[in-house]
């Protein structure tokens, strides 16, 4: 089977903002406690986070971690989590049917994330809470000093402000399962008041309007154009939310589910300009894509969860080789929407739906889906070029004419080099998949690694990390040109040194 992109150094798409290899990290399950902090753990540092977990962090170098939900947060008092540990309070967390006793709050949080490198994006609570407790916490957080807020920060421990740059003004607002659900109108209102207040007391700050729930809610679309009638010129940002599963064990079409959020991209993108138009505003708004992943592996078992534990294992999708090849498919995709997409988060982190994962006082592994976020997230940056791909395709229960070969090459201007992301979605036929680099002069194959080989239903575990990747071959370079050898099945990475 054979393939061909063509790309010019002249026809872009946007940059890569960094914040688009993001992460999530919300107080449910063992995302928290016995995921990145285990006071007792024989690698816990002093305020009882573990370092083996903070090293995978460093690796996967995700750069932007939503927090504190998620679901959690529409219950979540901000102030319940800051001053001595041993006086915060337990409480009932509603969401999730567990205790949470507010070990972790913010200033761990933002200590622990300074540490891995992460940028921290802070949502506030709009369902049980509202105007006061948003522009409460901005103070807490942002001013320097000599306010009520500002003080009391520096009362608990930190003299200099968290300086939190982007803020997510509540979460899946539109859904049934939300504590304090609302309507359009009404949440499009709150969300514009907070905005107001939160920029009154930072005028720097970024922040993120919530978006319908999923793209399959009766809300959707309506609900994101009544939102930004209210909020379009105090926000930046509206978000989007999409999980993808193969519970039809269908792999053509799991494969293809990129198209589908490629589609949502799109749609989402559109109302935003329809708004702009409506307001003959001069702003356009970009999207934060803040929950995505594969999810549906553990369904069926957190059914069974029995009410109000502490940190009980809640959402440990085990990955597999094929969630991995659509991890890369999906990363793809948000890579060639940079002009819009300027944020994203892998939703979670740790342990819960998440690329790491951990046993209680033991081991810390990479499950399938580490290996292509690591791969772009500490290798995908610079211009994202635009692109023409010849491919065969194939049809599939929901998609048509999918192509076997998903694709995107990205220019790094200050390493003066390409690199080349690609899935071959193909069971069968490996893809001679040749690359027109126009303009660009290339000199050498630098790297060329590939995750494939593998049996589709193939997992990680503590003691064997069956999927990883390896170093392949026959990737050559002949005056404009990059011959590529794409295995059957395969997440691939190539760099290529330019003259």
């Amino acid at each position: 089977m054979k393939a061909k992109m063509t790309v010019n150094k002249n026809f872009t798409i946007a940059k890569v903002d960094p914040r688009i290899y993001g992460s999530f990290v919300e107080h449910m399950g063992r995302s928290v406690y016995s995921g990145i902090y285990e006071p007792g753990h024989k690698t816990a540092d002093s305020l009882g986070f573990r370092n083996d977990v903070k090293e995978l962090v460093r690796e996967l170098n995700t750069s932007f971690i939503r927090y504190p939900g998620g679901n959690f947060l529409s219950g979540y008092n901000w102030e319940d989590g800051i001053g001595p540990r041993a006086q915060r309070p337990r409480r009932l967390d509603l969401a999730w049917k567990t205790v949470e006793n507010n070990e972790v709050g913010l200033h761990e949080f933002c200590g622990w994330a300074k540490e891995v490198n992460a940028e921290v994006n802070m949502a506030i609570n709009l369902g049980t809470r509202g105007v006061d407790a948003a522009r409460n916490i901005v103070e807490y957080c942002n001013h320097k000093s000599g306010s009520y807020y500002s003080d009391l920060r520096r009362k608990n421990g930190t003299e200099e402000p968290f300086a939190i740059k982007t803020w997510c003004l509540g979460n899946e607002m539109d859904g049934h399962w939300q504590i304090g659900a609302k309507t359009a109108e009404e949440y499009g209102r709150l969300a514009a008041e907070c905005a107001k207040v939160m920029k009154w007391v930072d005028s720097s700050i970024e922040l993120v309007a919530c978006g319908s729930s999923a793209r399959r809610m009766p809300t959707f679309a309506s609900w994101e154009a009544t939102i930004l009638e209210h909020t379009y010129e105090h926000v930046e940002y509206l978000s989007l939310h999409s999980y993808y599963g193969n519970q039809k064990n269908d792999l053509k079409t799991y494969l293809a589910q990129s198209v589908d959020m490629d589609n949502f991209i799109k749609s989402v993108a559109s109302i935003c300009d329809y708004m702009k138009a409506k307001k003959r505003s001069k702003k356009t708004l970009h999207l934060s894509f803040d929950e995505w992943n594969v999810w549906y592996h553990s369904r069926e078992k957190d059914e069974n969860n029995e009410p109000w534990q502490y940190a009980p294992p809640i959402l440990e999708d085990v990955y597999n080789f094929e969630d991995a090849l659509l991890v890369g498919c999906l990363l793809i995709t948000l890579l060639k929407n940079c002009d819009r997409v300027k944020i994203a988060c892998m939703a979670q982190l740790v342990n819960v739906i998440a690329p790491i994962m951990t046993e209680p006082g033991g081991d810390v592994w990479r499950q399938t889906i580490f290996y292509p976020f690591a791969h772009a997230a500490n290798n995908g940056f610079g211009t994202v070029l635009r692109h023409n791909i010849e491919s065969p395709t194939y049809d599939c229960e929901e998609f048509e004419k999918v192509p076997f070969v998903e694709s995107v090459a990205i220019h790094n201007e200050e390493k003066n080099e390409i690199i080349i992301f690609a899935v071959n979605r193909s069971t069968d036929d490996a893809v001679e998949f040749e690359i027109n680099l126009q303009g660009f002069n290339p000199k050498s194959v630098t790297e060329f690694c590939e995750l494939s080989g593998h049996d589709i239903k193939a997992t990680n575990t503590k003691k064997s990390a069956t999927v990883a990747p390896k170093n392949a071959k026959g990737a050559t370079v002949q005056n404009d040109k990059l011959e590529l050898p794409l295995a059957p099945l395969s997440w691939n990475m190539v760099k290529i040194a330019l003259n």
